[in-house]
């Protein structure tokens, strides 16, 4: 059973062709490469509908800010859409006027220049002969049901749509906004605070940066307070030269505290020949996924508890030009980092808002007065409360099951959709951040292009076969 009632008037069919017909649910990054990479196979000839509710074609959450001060944090060297294709991206800047900047060799772009760029990967597909092949709709999916003959998507206006398969690419799971307004999630609008008020932000990774940039950019000189757990910035991208790591060198599968050891030990044979840890982190890059895919369940979990947040800020690093007016705010004040827990938010008896916290090694909770609470704290949020419509209708059928850590939904290698006896299926799949439980990295644009490129040839493959 769905959460919404099934609509009966179905949409028009896709014009008949001899490909197969694939429903893509979620118009954001993953779902545009997912339909770029099933629509330029000339030899599978896939149509393709993408249904998106929220967001401009392409831009998703990351994506959509109009904010020229939010970067990429990979350069653009690495952020073509197609793997047989490294300098896709480069040249589409290029035609579009947008300079390479020199600086370490390559630049960091805006996230709204990618977002823009996402978006022309599918526009050669919106006209002419193309357009029989492609077809977006600015709807919510609210459930999805499979039998023998294929899918059905059922929309938020009522219709539905019969496609062979569907691929979930629903994005990041995102809390509801807060009902009582006191918090205010990192994807959200609203107006700015006053600039001298002062603005609690939790968290401290790359989302934080994006928030503080904003505010820097609008004048704003009241203290931002960065409260964190472990108050660790990312740090700060330089140029590299990755190490040669073959995956038998590779301690795969062993516990959590040998393989951090191990990488530790490659850091320091990195830094020994006048390079540094990111020559090591940049080394194991291709192996991830098989690193994480070889750990068992508890070793993961222990990942997850302990070494999560060290890797992420190691891992995930900040463009010099974003780092450098935030390390400016910290040195003068006008930034503080402070390693403590949010406990919660509330307003005094005079109506102030309120920050609850407790700082490292201490029982005692302070309240912090301020204007603005922003919750950064990243996309690690429990996904069946917090899931979209078609997931949690999924959910609710027993054709999908979370992950036993709670990282998403559970799916399998081929990114087949495990439901909720353990069987995985052959007509829905799960891309980019909602396949996280399985691939651990797969939110960032190098990962999610390859994942799309091998699923699009499977399931032309296995279209060809039927």
């Amino acid at each position: 059973m769905n959460l919404h009632p099934m609509p009966t008037a179905p949409l028009a069919p896709m014009p008949e062709g001899a490909g197969p017909h694939i429903v893509v649910i979620g118009g954001g990054a993953s779902g545009v490469l997912m339909a770029a990479h099933l629509l330029r196979d000339d030899q599978g000839q896939a149509r393709v509908t993408i249904i998106e509710g929220r967001h401009m074609l392409g831009c998703g959450i990351a994506y959509s800010t109009d904010d020229p001060d939010h970067l990429l944090n990979t350069r653009a060297s690495g952020m073509s859409a197609f793997p047989d294709q490294p300098d896709h991206f480069r040249d589409w800047l290029a035609g579009q006027g947008i300079p390479a900047d020199p600086r370490l060799g390559d630049g960091f772009v805006s996230r709204s220049t990618y977002g823009a760029y996402m978006a022309s990967l599918v526009e050669p597909w919106s006209r002419g002969e193309g357009a029989r092949r492609l077809r977006c709709l600015r709807e919510t999916c609210v459930g999805l049901t499979q039998d023998m003959g294929g899918v059905t998507a059922h929309l938020s206006g009522g219709g539905s749509i019969r496609a062979d398969r569907a691929v979930l690419a629903t994005g990041h799971a995102l809390p509801e906004p807060d009902p009582e307004g006191l918090v205010q999630g990192s994807w959200e609008g609203g107006e700015p605070p006053g600039r001298d008020d002062r603005v609690v932000i939790v968290g401290s990774g790359l989302s934080m940066v994006d928030q503080v940039l904003s505010l820097l950019r609008r004048g704003h000189r009241g203290e931002i307070l960065v409260v964190s757990r472990r108050a660790q910035l990312p740090r700060v991208h330089a140029a590299t030269q990755p190490l040669s790591v073959a995956v038998g060198d590779i301690p795969l599968g062993a516990p959590v505290s040998r393989l951090m050891a191990w990488l530790r030990a490659l850091a320091r044979q990195a830094e020994a020949r006048g390079g540094s840890w990111r020559d090591a982190m940049d080394g194991i890059r291709p192996h991830i996924r098989a690193i994480w895919q070889a750990l068992p369940p508890s070793e993961r979990a222990r990942f997850l508890r302990h070494a999560a947040s060290w890797w992420e800020v190691h891992r995930h690093r900040l463009p010099p030009e974003s780092a450098a007016p935030i390390h400016a705010a910290i040195r003068t004040g006008r930034m503080r980092l402070l390693a403590a827990a949010f406990q919660g938010a509330e307003r005094n008896a005079e109506g102030q808002l309120q920050a609850v916290i407790r700082c490292r090694g201490s029982r005692v909770e302070q309240r912090v007065g301020c204007a603005r609470i922003i919750d950064c704290r990243g996309i690690r949020r429990d996904p069946a409360r917090n899931a979209t419509p078609v997931v949690a209708s999924l959910l609710k059928q027993g054709a999908a099951r979370i992950d036993p850590l709670r990282l998403g939904l559970d799916v399998g290698a081929d990114a087949a959709v495990i439901d909720a006896q353990g069987q995985p299926s052959d007509r829905i799949f799960a891309i980019g951040p909602a396949s996280r439980a399985a691939f651990w990295e797969i939110t960032a644009i190098p990962d999610i292009r390859d994942q799309t490129a091998g699923l699009a040839r499977r399931l032309i493959a296995a279209s060809a076969r039927a």
